[in-house]
């Protein structure tokens, strides 16, 4: 059971960094060997779960036993005495250095390498660093030098304890030896080039979690679920396998930045390639042509779909897995980051009962998000829904969806004539790309319909320029044109681990704020937590450039006024640049000036 005197030198230390008091402390005392008790189950319980076993071994720590009382924090009551705060005092205590263990920084070869999973699963070990000096090691109980010493010699080299919190540990462990396990059963049994036989057709896919994986699933079944899984786990909107010359890799994108997770041995690469083809139903054998292809999965509450693209490359088929979260992808569209007045200008726009209204921005910048978002505000049972999508982003059964086929004649332009035969209320267009297709979509306009749709421009004045070279006559652009939203992602500043910071004169420079020479402005930074992984940053948020067609504006379409004027003249009317939304998102502590500067242009340099 618990180690008694480690419980009391820990408790001892708390109290005397005022973190809790004495009567705090005699009561972990007092009731200490009773509440272990429940916890343990419920932590043996959780280890099955996780390492697949009936049986297993746990011991319980006494920094785990003083967390499960959820103390508060004495001086601060918003902070919980709980097990990464114990820890970090622990390793000051002992003069060891506290790290977070975050998977995506950590290098899968050092950590499966340095020992196998059991070893580091009953000892809760993982290796950080190893260099030819030292190996750096994360360890749970920093007491226990015997271990420490025992490693030393088998190593040959110094050991560097650094100190992480024990959940870390065994989720680090889960995920990494986990997937190495598949890995290393993959690659015996595919050592050639045989793909496995996979059976499994249907459509959607359960996935609780990485305890559902069943021992005796296939190596690669396992192996390509871990990788789903932890995509999910850690908000990924896409998942790359990407073949090199000696080994694969698999990178994710979360929050918008790529990170690269695993490598797989080169051998695998062919059998999850296989395994990821018959889940969204593509031609196993062709190697050759670019393939599309989906599948759902379950995941704890949710049914998420995943869009799969392979295309052949260098060394092998690529493979791209595009994660539609309905958690992102169908929001409130007031939690997509507009301000009142902007949002209330787009509630004006999309409830409209006709006309067209256009979001634009480059590829991967929350186009598809706001179109369904909208959408989904719009539905109800009286109106009827139709998409016409390329492809279909993700399947919604209030909407009437439809997939463009370009090789058989299924188009964006002509498959809008058929639509309208259809009685609809209000269509999205997934893209205006040509003549036909923008023509025919002013026509739908014209012709009483709600029209949703994006085009590529980078902001929302060149819009109008854009339909006039697809062959859009002025006129009909001002008669059917509501406005026009454009918008850019960045990154959202992680509010568990936000502190305030002064924007220096070099900052406001850069962002042209004018009127800050001498004063103290305050902006938010993430400091880094476990979870944001230690980025400072946690989900995204929108900037928002809206242009709601005025008198004026209209008349300038008519004029054929350039784009500028027309810029110029939404900014007349209040309209924030990307720029100004973005200084105004930092302002009220949502973003960074980084983000900023790295997603949005000067306004001046228009």
């Amino acid at each position: 059971m618990i180690d008694t005197r480690r419980l009391i030198e820990i408790l001892d230390y708390l109290v005397a960094k005022n973190v809790i008091h004495s009567g705090q402390r005699q009561d972990v005392i007092n009731r200490g060997g009773e509440q272990a008790r429940h916890i343990l189950l419920d932590k043996r319980a959780d280890m099955r779960r996780l390492m697949g076993r009936q049986r297993v071994s746990y011991k319980l720590s006494a920094i785990e036993l003083v967390a499960s009382f959820r103390f508060k924090h004495r001086q601060d009551e918003e902070q919980a005495v709980d097990e990464e705060m114990i820890t970090r005092m622990v390793a000051e205590k002992l003069g060891i250095p506290f790290v977070v263990l975050d998977p995506l920084k950590l290098d899968y070869q050092v950590v499966t390498s340095a020992f196998g999973g059991p070893f580091a699963e009953r000892h809760q070990v993982i290796a950080v660093e190893d260099t030819p000096d030292h190996l750096t090691l994360a360890v749970a109980d920093p007491w226990d030098r015997e271990l420490l010493g025992s490693i030393a010699r088998v190593k040959g080299k110094p050991i560097h304890p650094v100190l992480a919190t024990k959940s870390q540990i065994i989720r680090v462990i889960v995920e990494f030896h986990g997937f190495r396990r598949s890995m290393r059963a993959a690659e015996a049994e595919f050592g050639g080039s045989v793909a496995p036989d996979l059976s499994n057709l249907e459509q959607l896919y359960a996935l609780e979690g990485v305890s559902n994986v069943d021992g005796t699933d296939q190596p690669v079944v396992r192996a390509v679920w871990f990788l789903i899984h932890y995509a999910l786990e850690h908000r990924a909107s896409d998942i790359h396998i990407e073949p090199k010359r000696e080994e694969s890799w698999v990178r994710m994108r979360i929050d918008g930045v790529l990170h690269r997770i695993h490598r797989l041995p080169r051998v695998v690469h062919g059998a999850v390639l296989s395994r990821l083809k018959m889940l969204a139903r593509l031609d196993i054998a062709e190697r050759r042509r670019p393939q599309d292809g989906r599948f759902k999965t379950r995941y704890q509450k949710y049914e998420v779909e995943l869009r799969v693209s392979t295309v052949p490359t260098a060394f092998g088929e690529k493979v791209v897995i595009r994660v539609f979260d309905p958690g992102i992808l169908l929001q409130d569209i007031e939690k997509l980051g507009f301000f009142p007045r902007e949002h209330a200008q787009f509630r004006r726009m999309i409830q409209s009962h006709t006309g067209l209204v256009l979001v634009v921005g480059p590829t991967g910048s929350g186009k598809t998000t706001t179109l369904y978002s909208s959408l989904h505000h719009l539905c109800s049972p009286r109106v009827n829904v139709i998409t016409l999508e390329d492809p279909i982003e993700m399947i919604h059964e209030d909407f009437n969806q439809i997939a463009m086929q370009p090789r058989i004649g299924v188009t964006f332009g002509s498959a809008l004539k058929n639509v309208l035969r259809q009685d609809p209320d209000i269509i999205m267009v997934g893209e205006i790309r040509d003549e036909e297709t923008a023509t025919n979509v002013i026509q739908s306009a014209l012709t009483g319909h709600m029209v949703l749709s994006t085009i590529h421009t980078g902001e929302a004045a060149s819009a109008v320029g854009r339909l006039t070279d697809l062959g859009v006559l002025p006129f009909l652009i001002s008669s059917v044109l509501i406005g026009v939203v454009a918008q850019r992602l960045v990154r959202r500043v992680c509010p568990h681990c936000a502190v305030d910071v002064e924007m220096t004169e070099e900052q406001a420079f850069a962002l042209r704020i004018p009127g800050t020479r001498g004063r103290r402005l305050k902006i938010k930074e993430g400091r880094g937590c476990v979870k944001c992984r230690h980025t400072g940053y946690h989900g995204r948020t929108g900037l928002f450039e809206v242009m709601p067609m005025t008198p004026r504006i209209q008349r300038l379409i008519n004029e054929r006024a350039s784009t500028q004027d027309i810029k110029r003249e939404a900014l007349n009317d209040g309209m924030l640049t990307l720029r100004e939304y973005g200084i105004k998102k930092i302002a009220h502590g949502l973003t960074t000036i980084e983000e900023v500067l790295a997603t949005t242009d000067d306004p001046r340099l228009y």
